[in-house]
This record gives structure tokens, C-alpha cells and sequence, in this order.
């Protein structure tokens, strides 16, 4: 399994792990895991706020839904592609309270392989519609976002999967966000979502890391069974607050040091309230062992993804204290 599962389950399994009858529009809304997509929306959501409260251009709210439902079809496709791809080598079998439809048998492969294709080219076609209205910058975000999401069921059994969404979640979500609404490239946008991006490879890391030994068992290299589980407990803890750190280093290290080089905002630390939330999710990485608490740890990467989500909001919510107050 992969980040595309996370987030939630379909209630569909009864604690016996009945299966119950579902309707059509219950099955494509788990092929679909819509409840995954903040990982890429609120990266457009951030890097749009960034372009009007701190490159004070006009918010485009049009620009700004065309972008966000262009980032959301190429990230559904490129859940529905990694679903069929595990699907055919195997990886994928048994149904598990995270696991999609064609797992549970609610879909067949080719139903889904086709409604991906159908969202890849969604997709394309909104990003190509943004390319026309803001210019060639557009493009070449685009191209390689949607190189990494069709390579990402490959690329994660090299152990590069952190990398893939990282990048693709986080940096480039931003930056095509800004340049949507700006259009002018700027390296703020990307070293500004780094946080975010972290967190959405914890996203990944955290069902990586539940499925580590299966994957080892089918040669499927992930980060999490390169490190280990000792050294994946620590990688988590670095995304986890290391983000958090991070972004309070961008609001004040720049102050401190007194350096020629802009800063985020002082009511960004409203982040800060995020803290005992993450603090919870340590804890619970923390007891994976304990046989009481396996649950904890089976739905670790769907309190991550909650986690991004409130994270997300918070750095919004900040950008906006700040933007609003400085109109006083």
C-alpha cells in the first residue's frame, strides 16, 4: 500500500471484516480517496495565499479553482494508477481497513486503470488552459508533476517515494499556485512549503513504515525498510517537527540574524497550536510495539494526514492574521 491510501476507511468492513453492500458511487469515492487530497490542495491553497500576502498581487479566486481541481484530478489519477499497479505486481491482495477498491473487489483493475487515464487528461487539459492564460512557466511545473505522479508506483519501490511527493505535494504545488497568481517565478514559494512537504512524506512514511516488512518480502524497497524500524521511528520524528521547526526558523532566524532576506510572518507561529497534536502522533509511533495499541499504529498514516491538514490551515490562517492586520 501507499500514501494514496491514507487518510481514512470507507466503512465498509464491519469489525469482523464483513464486507457490506455499497453503491456505485461509494465504490469510485474509495478508488477515489477523496479524503487524501488535502495533501494537495493545501499546498495550492498556500502558495496562492503566499501571492497575495506577501507578493501582494489581486487574489484570481477563478485562477485559483482551476488550479485546485487541476491538482486534485492528477492526484486522484495518480493514486487510481499506483492502486493498478500493486494490484498487477502483486503487492496488493489482501483487503485491510485502508485498502482501495480493487483490493476489496469493488472494482476491476481496468475500471480504474481507465477512469485514471480519464483524470490524467482532465488534468492536463486544465493545466495546459492555465499555460494559455499565465504562460510557459505553467508548462514546465506541470511537466514535471506529472512525470513524477505517472513514475510514482515505480519510483516508490527504489525507496524514492518520499522524495516524489515531497516535491510534488509541497514544492510544486506552491510554486505553480504563485505563479498562477503572479505570474513570475520566485524560489519563496518552494523554500516556504518545504514544512508542508515534509509532512506529506510523513504522510507516506507512516503507512511505508506499517507495511515495511511485507514490502521487504516482495522486494519493494521503500525508505522505511531501508532505515529500518529504529531508524524509522526517528525519520518520523524529523518530519514531524522538524517541519514545525522549520517554519518557525523561517519567521525568526531572519530577524535574529538580521538578515537581507525576507521572512514569514510573526503570526505564522499561530503553527504552534499544532504542537500537542503532533506531540500525540509521537506517542503513538512510540508505542507500535505494545499489542494493545496496534491500532495506533495500523491507521498512523491516516492521523499524519490529519495532522497535515491542521498544520496546513494553521499556516494559512497565518498568512491571512497577518496580511488583514497590516491593512490597519
Amino acid at each position: 500500500m501507499d500514501f494514496s491510501e491514507t487518510g481514512g476507511q470507507s466503512g465498509l468492513e464491519t469489525g469482523a471484516g464483513k464486507k457490506q453492500e455499497c453503491s456505485w458511487l461509494q465504490r469510485w469515492l474509495i478508488a477515489a480517496r477523496p479524503w487524501a487530497l488535502p495533501a494537495s490542495v493545501i499546498p495550492v491553497l498556500f502558495g496562492s495565499s503566499l501571492a497575495v500576502t506577501v507578493g501582494w498581487v489581486k487574489l484570481n479566486t477563478g485562477l485559483m479553482l482551476l488550479t485546485l481541481l487541476a491538482m486534485a484530478s492528477l492526484h486522484t489519477a495518480a493514486n487510481m494508477l499506483s492502486d493498478v499497479v500493486d494490484w498487477k505486481r502483486g503487492l496488493d491482495r489482501v483487503a485491510t481497513p485502508v485498502s482501495g477498491a480493487i483490493v476489496r473487489g469493488l472494482l476491476t483493475a481496468r475500471q480504474v486503470l481507465a477512469v485514471s487515464l480519464v483524470l490524467f487528461t482532465v488534468g492536463s487539459g486544465l493545466g495546459l488552459f492555465l499555460v494559455y492564460l499565465r504562460g510557459n512557466l505553467i508548462l514546465y511545473i506541470g511537466i514535471i508533476g506529472i512525470i513524477l505522479g505517472a513514475a510514482y508506483p515505480w519510483l516508490k519501490t527504489l525507496a524514492l517515494g518520499d522524495l516524489v511527493v515531497f516535491i510534488n505535494f509541497g514544492l510544486l504545488g506552491s510554486l505553480g499556485a504563485w505563479v498562477v497568481q503572479t505570474g513570475q517565478f520566485s524560489w519563496l514559494p518552494v523554500l516556504w512549503a518545504v514544512p508542508q512537504g515534509m509532512l506529506v512524506a510523513a504522510i507516506l512514511h507512516a503507512n511505508n513504515w506499517r507495511d515495511s516488512v511485507s514490502d521487504q518480502e516482495k522486494r519493494v524497497f521503500t525508505l522505511a525498510g531501508v532505515l529500518g524500524d529504529y531508524g524509522s521511528f526517528f525519520y518520523y520524528g524529523l518530519l514531524l517537527f522538524g517541519s514545525l521547526l522549520l517554519l518557525v526558523g523561517f519567521v525568526l532566524v531572519p530577524h535574529i540574524f538580521r538578515l537581507d532576506f525576507p521572512s514569514l510572518p510573526f503570526t505564522m507561529l499561530v503553527v504552534l497550536l499544532a504542537l500537542p497534536e503532533g506531540i500525540k502522533l509521537w506517542q503513538r509511533a512510540r508505542r507500535r510495539h505494545n499489542p494493545d495499541r496496534l491500532l495506533d499504529f495500523i491507521t498512523l498514516d491516516g492521523a499524519t494526514a490529519h495532522y497535515n491538514l491542521v498544520f496546513g490551515l494553521l499556516s494559512i490562517a497565518g498568512l491571512w492574521l497577518d496580511y488583514f492586520l497590516g491593512l490597519f
